[in-house]
């Protein structure tokens, strides 16, 4: 049975190329478009992991990770933060850092946009086999 990842991303082309990479590679794939929608689907899918978007409407993805980190049901779920946000964008601030200080457990991993194939699947592999 093949493990269950699901893709919390607001752009339209990422969850394409997410959910491409990752079902060729033998995932099945589940998607919503914002933290609210992802909190609501990580609660009715129950994935084995979470790809997330930090940036988004409605609830970010690091308000949705505070908020699934504390919730006893769904805290353990590995999650592979995905962002456009990073380091040449705030030069000063390490956003990695500055996530893994406010946050209750780090993600198993970090991925800056655009997502290298290769490093995105053997952060997946590395979590959740």
């Amino acid at each position: 049975m093949a493990k269950k990842v699901l893709i919390i991303d607001d752009e339209p082309d990422m969850v394409t190329f997410l959910s491409t990479l990752l079902e060729d590679n033998g995932y099945e794939v589940v998607t919503a478009v914002d933290g609210e929608e992802g909190l609501d689907k990580v609660k009715s899918e129950k994935p084995d992991l979470i790809s997330l978007d930090l940036l988004m409407p409605n609830k970010t993805g690091i308000k949705m990770y505070r908020e699934l980190r504390k919730d006893p049901e769904v805290a353990d779920i590995p999650v592979v933060m995905v962002t456009g946000f990073g380091k040449d964008d705030v030069p000063s601030m390490d956003f990695k850092k500055w996530v893994h200080e406010r946050s209750i457990k780090a993600p198993e991993a970090y991925i800056e946009k655009p997502v290298d194939k290769e490093m995105l699947l053997n952060a997946v592999r590395q979590a959740i086999g």
